[in-house]
C-alpha cells in the first residue's frame, strides 16, 4: 500500500504535473516571488489567458531559469501594444486585463521597442502581469516562444498557504 502511494506520487509529479517555484517579480500581483505552484503538463494545449511555465532553454539570457508568464496570444493571432494608453490588442480587440499590476509604460530598453507582432503558428506570445518589470515576448531576445518549450499550465498556488488556491 505504501509503495503503491509512493509510486503513484512519483508518476504524478514526473509525468503529469510538477511543483514549480516563482522566481522573480514578473507575475506580481498574481504570483509573488518564492510562491509554490502546481503545474499541469499531461494533455495540456496552451490558450490565451493561461499562466504557463516555460523551459529555461528558450533564451540564453535566462540564466538556466524557467519562466512563468501569461499567454496573451497563440499562433495565427496578432498582438499590438499601445504604450500611450497601456493597452494590449489581440487581433485588433483590446484585452480586459484586471490582473495586471499597473499601467504599462513604454520600455526604456532598445530590445523592447517593437509594438506589433504576428505570432507564428506553433508559437505563443507571453507577457508577465507586472508589465513594467517583466522580460517577455515583447523583448526581441525572447520574442514569441515555441509551444514545445511550455512545461505546463499553472493550476494551483500552493504556498504560502494564505495564497493557496486555483489560478
Amino acid at each position: 500500500m505504501v509503495m503503491g502511494c509512493i509510486l503513484a506520487a512519483v508518476l504524478l509529479f514526473n509525468c503529469f504535473a510538477r511543483l514549480t517555484q516563482v522566481d522573480g517579480e514578473s507575475m506580481t500581483n498574481t504570483l509573488q516571488d518564492g510562491e509554490m505552484m502546481l503545474v499541469w503538463s499531461l494533455g495540456y494545449h496552451p490558450k490565451a489567458g493561461d499562466i504557463v511555465v516555460v523551459n529555461k532553454k528558450t533564451a540564453t539570457f535566462l540564466d538556466d531559469r524557467a519562466i512563468v508568464k501569461r499567454v496573451i496570444a497563440v499562433g495565427g493571432q496578432s498582438v499590438d501594444i499601445d504604450y500611450a494608453s497601456g493597452t494590449v490588442y489581440v487581433d485588433g480587440s483590446p484585452l480586459d486585463e484586471p490582473y495586471i499590476k499597473e499601467t504599462m509604460y513604454f520600455p526604456a530598453s532598445y530590445t523592447m521597442s517593437q509594438t506589433h507582432w504576428d505570432v507564428p503558428e506553433g508559437q505563443l506570445f507571453l507577457m508577465g502581469d507586472n508589465r513594467n518589470g517583466s522580460t517577455d515576448s515583447r523583448d526581441e531576445r525572447l520574442g514569441p516562444v515555441d509551444e514545445g518549450y511550455v512545461l505546463g499550465r499553472a493550476v494551483l498556488a500552493l504556498w504560502p498557504l494564505n495564497k493557496a488556491g486555483v489560478l
